[in-house]
């Protein structure tokens, strides 16, 4: 494979170590060729102007511009580049930040050299790559988010609130003149309509949500 059929990549991370690590495995494949090496997205910007490339593996942590900047600039100028985030978090804002801003993949740092390989040839191609972990956040954000706002019953309302306060089942049954069974039947549907499993998150969900009078 001659020099221009190479994938032409570039590194950008602050860290010496990773891009000398990244610049190692490059060199073990025939048909990638590393022609630029950035520490921040400032450096990388600025190299997109003077050097043809296919793709970038974008750290998102950086100074001075990170990567998610970094790679919101480039693709507004040069749309064709391929980036690949590679970072060592799983933060959905991370993945999901990253991803709006254009990146076609990404990957953790613990990617082995195989694997890294695939996912730049498939940027190439247009194909996205995502790591397991990442690929967990994006469906648990898609999922529907529990509202504040449920059906309590004015009952209901009472007997979550003498839970917040830390009453005993025994004491909540006292207070409103019923039964502890009843108090327990109520605290179960208060679980259910919380989606919550425990009188803790209950709590914390209650309190959080403004949902009960303290």
């Amino acid at each position: 494979m001659n020099d221009l059929q190479k994938i032409q990549v570039m590194l950008v991370d602050d860290h010496n170590v990773v891009r000398s690590g990244l610049a190692t495995f490059l060199r073990a494949y025939e048909d990638m060729e590393l022609v630029g090496e950035a520490k921040n997205g400032v450096e990388a910007v600025n190299l997109c102007h003077k050097t043809k490339l296919d793709v970038i593996l974008m750290d998102l942590m950086m100074p001075e511009m990170d990567g998610i900047a970094a790679t919101r600039a480039i693709l507004a100028d040069y749309p064709d580049i391929k980036i690949i985030a590679m970072t060592s978090f799983e933060d959905e804002e991370l993945v999901q930040g990253v991803l709006a801003a254009g990146a076609i993949s990404y990957l953790l740092k613990n990617v082995t050299s195989d694997e890294l390989a695939k996912a730049i040839r498939e940027a190439v191609s247009g194909r996205s790559t995502l790591s397991p972990e990442a690929a967990r956040v994006l469906v648990q954000a898609t999922r529907p988010t529990k509202q504040p706002l449920f059906d309590l019953t004015e009952r209901e309302r009472e007997v979550l609130n003498l839970v917040v306060q830390g009453n005993s089942n025994q004491l909540i049954a006292d207070t409103l003149v019923i039964s502890v069974a009843t108090v327990k039947a109520h605290i179960s549907r208060i679980l259910s309509k919380l989606q919550v499993s425990s009188r803790a998150e209950a709590i914390a969900y209650a309190i959080k949500n403004k949902i009960i009078s303290l």
